[in-house]
């Protein structure tokens, strides 16, 4: 069975919207970040990131979202959750995924993980103001030419659309003004009211 390592309200909720969308059989381990689990040696054993999510198959642990999301796709291929009947069309996913791991999530992460770029307070509160442009400017992007619509790839729902939505879950915090994006606003609505989306923030919150 697999076992998926997360935390609420981090980049983790991208696996648990696409493990409940492909109907997998799973359990949860959920740590608790602000008292430091993820540095425990018992996980450290399991992931030496120290990061989240984490997910265990018999093979052994898989980290990155990215991995994770096209791994559990493959997994479940009669979910139809990524085109890996064309080569072309699952290598725009894997650069849509790409982009929001590699670029994305480091431009939100500099609001409160300054500290893995930096020692000095200065350089590190500069890199939080910084944050709402940065942000914007990412998701500008995606606005104007990347979410194709009605989902990431078009008219085909994928594992894209689970961690586009994920990262949009944090637009306000990082200080990004969602009336400049109303297409990636529509599609956060949207994909709030598909039930395994529920069902995955309702596991995460514990509600």
């Amino acid at each position: 069975m697999l076992k998926l390592y997360y935390a609420a309200h981090t980049c983790a909720l991208a696996s648990h919207i696409v493990l409940e969308e492909a109907g997998a059989t799973y359990e949860t381990v959920r740590l608790d970040l602000q008292a430091g689990e993820q540095r425990s040696a018992a996980y450290l054993a399991i992931n030496p990131k120290g990061r989240v999510p984490t997910l265990l198959a018999e093979g052994g642990a898989l980290t990155e979202t990215p991995a994770l999301l096209v791994f559990i796709a493959q997994r479940h291929p009669g979910a139809d959750l990524a085109p890996f009947d064309d080569a072309f069309a699952f290598a725009r996913v894997q650069a849509f995924n790409s982009y929001l791991c590699s670029t994305v999530h480091v431009a939100h992460a500099h609001r409160m993980r300054g500290s893995r770029w930096a020692d000095e307070p200065a350089a590190i509160a500069a890199m939080q103001r910084k944050v709402p442009q940065a942000v914007g400017d990412c998701f500008d992007l995606i606005e104007r030419g990347m979410l194709r619509g009605p989902w990431v790839m078009g008219e085909r729902y994928t594992i894209c659309d689970a961690y586009l939505f994920t990262l949009a879950q944090w637009l306000e915090a990082d200080g990004v003004d969602p009336a400049r994006l109303p297409r990636v606003c529509d599609h956060r609505r949207r994909m709030a009211e598909r039930p395994a989306v529920q069902r995955a923030i309702a596991a995460e919150l514990g509600t």
